[in-house]
């Protein structure tokens, strides 16, 4: 995925890196032993589709990491402060997350899990 910011195209991508980066945000105990682990992208995951900007800074940020240019987070916060339709760049994040090898199996299984709870109200 690609963002022009200031007139500087930056490129963003969800790898095996972004993966256990963010992964690492967050532990969840597994039920029934002592070992916990790592679900942090799922919590993402869900952050971006409920609209939360904070989680999507997080998200641009971790798949920019080890991209050339290099965006700082204020960077990022700037850009989101001013961007004309963040409906659109949630849903580019989103779309993106979607089809991307380390996140298209949770992704959607989200989005399903939140079509069914509307569908259920």
């Amino acid at each position: 995925m690609e963002l022009t910011i200031n007139n500087q195209v930056y490129e963003f991508k969800a790898g095996i890196g972004f993966l256990r980066d963010a992964n690492k945000r967050i532990q969840q105990k597994i039920e029934g032993t002592d070992r916990v682990k790592d679900v942090g992208l799922q919590y993402l995951i869900a952050g971006i589709i409920d609209g939360e900007i904070e989680d999507l800074i997080d998200t641009l940020d971790l798949m920019n990491k080890g991209c050339a240019p290099r965006l700082t987070k204020k960077q990022i916060e700037n850009y989101i402060e001013e961007v004309e339709d963040i409906d659109k760049l949630f849903d580019e994040v989103l779309g993106f997350l979607k089809n991307a090898n380390v996140s298209k199996r949770i992704t959607k299984d989200l989005l399903r899990r939140v079509e069914e709870a509307r569908k259920n109200q």
